[in-house]
Order: structure tokens, then C-alpha cells, then sequence
């Protein structure tokens, strides 16, 4: 896997109108690993989804489901699978991880710039930067940067592409909550001002509650989709019983 999170994107072999509506199509029938032994691992079961241009998905599950597996499978880091996955238009699709994965002989700026094309390298990174307070950080190296604004710096990395699809991979566990919660206002802000369609992964309820359009519930593993919750409320309206009623619905 590329080190800056970027993977290339998979030609769509389906054009219908619904398609282009649409920033990804999942139709997967499973995933299993060949384990010593002679044994199988059915990591992932039967999942079908499509995705909305411009949406922004949380998946929910238990530990070790296969929510990593999947969100593998779409980036196209685990070809191994039986079923199709397609991804409307050529554009590129960035991936933020647990770890932001920055280079550490390299400043926030050249960290920022490591994933732009030569014809883009010389783009201004002004407005990115003092949208996620990074401006009078673009000379520090990640060895100057506490882990939450390490990860301002992925998400910067990962909006500077305009990807056509943004993979959010557990991106705010092991932070303090105010942390948390700048950064989900961040990254919240930054999708408003750089619409992308956005698939995320949380083990946190509460969280994909606040933040989704759309939350898809993974069964224990192999992982198959229990419930689908479309959610309608406008977040600035999510209060505290609007969240814990949004969680209710997602079951145990």
C-alpha cells in the first residue's frame, strides 16, 4: 500500500443512469482467508450497498467483523473476493487510517504535497491549512505534533486530492473527547467545503450518530448488513435525545 494513503481507482464496468448517480457500488458475495491447517476464516459474508455522490456512510459493528476487511476490499488492497466492486469515473480515492502515516523526515507541508501530481504541485495550500488551523504548523515535522493534529494533517493530505471517495478508517480512536470532537467539527466543516462522498468505519455509535447521513450496521463476523438507518435530521439539530434515539435504532 502507498505510504501517503492513496490508492488508484478501479475502472466502473456499469454505466446505467442509476450508476452515475452514485460514487460506489458494493456487491460482494464473501471473502475468506486460507488459514494453517488447512482451515477457512469467513471474514465477510453477502454485502450489497451503493453509496450517494456526495454522502457520507458510517459503518458499525462488533471488533474483528470484518468492517476493516471491507473498507480493504473497496481501496483495493484485497482483491481476493468473490463479487464486484465498482467505482463510478476516474477520480482518486484517499484514505485516512488509524495511524496518519506521515513521513517523519518531512515537514506538514511536504507531507501535504507528497500525494499531488507534478501538473498540482505548486497549488496553494493556504486555504486547506487555516481551515484545520494547520497554517502556522506547515513547517513542523510530525515529531512537533500531538497525535490529534497529526491527524488534521492525514485529513489535510487526504481533502488536497478532491477525491471522488474518502476512507475514514477508526481516524479519531485513542483521542482525549474535546479532541475528538474539534476534529469531527474539522472534518465536518472541511466536507461542507470540499464535498466528497465519504465511507467511515467507528466502533463508535455516538460518533457515526452525529456525523452520517447513513449508517450501515455489520453483523459479527462473516459481516453482513443487520440494518440500514438512513438519518434525516439535520446535525446542527442532533441534540442529546436526538443522538440517543439514532442510537436506539442501530440495536445491540
Amino acid at each position: 500500500m502507498p505510504i501517503d494513503g492513496v490508492v488508484p481507482v478501479s475502472e466502473s464496468a456499469m454505466e446505467s443512469d442509476l450508476m452515475t448517480e452514485q460514487a460506489l457500488r458494493v456487491c460482494v458475495q464473501g471473502r475468506r482467508f486460507a488459514l494453517a491447517g488447512g482451515d477457512t476464516l469467513h471474514a465477510v459474508g453477502a454485502l450489497d450497498f451503493s453509496l450517494p455522490a456526495n454522502s457520507f456512510t458510517c459503518i458499525v459493528g462488533p471488533s474483528g467483523c470484518g468492517k476493516t476487511t471491507t473498507l480493504r476490499m473497496i481501496l483495493g488492497l484485497d482483491k481476493q473476493y468473490d463479487g464486484s466492486i465498482h467505482l463510478p469515473g476516474n477520480g482518486p480515492i484517499a484514505a485516512v487510517f488509524q495511524e496518519p502515516r506521515l513521513l517523519p523526515w518531512r515537514t506538514v507541508e511536504q507531507n501535504i504535497r507528497l500525494v499531488l501530481p507534478e501538473s498540482r504541485q505548486n497549488d496553494s495550500l493556504d486555504e486547506l491549512l487555516v481551515n484545520l488551523g494547520l497554517e502556522d504548523l506547515r513547517g513542523f515535522y510530525p515529531n512537533q505534533l500531538s497525535l490529534g493534529l497529526a491527524r488534521r494533517v492525514a485529513l489535510a493530505r487526504a481533502f488536497v486530492l478532491r477525491p471522488q471517495l474518502l476512507v475514514l478508517d477508526e481516524p479519531f480512536v485513542s483521542l482525549d473527547e474535546p479532541t475528538a470532537v474539534r476534529l469531527r467539527t474539522l472534518l465536518l466543516d472541511l466536507w461542507q467545503l470540499r464535498p466528497t462522498t465519504i465511507l467511515m468505519v467507528t466502533h463508535n455509535a455516538e460518533e457515526a450518530a452525529s456525523l452520517a447521513d447513513r449508517i450501515l450496521v455489520f453483523s459479527k463476523r462473516p459481516a453482513q448488513i443487520l440494518r440500514s438507518i438512513d438519518i434525516d435530521t439535520p446535525r446542527q439539530q442532533r441534540d442529546r435525545p436526538v443522538i440517543d434515539s439514532i442510537v436506539s435504532r442501530l440495536g445491540d
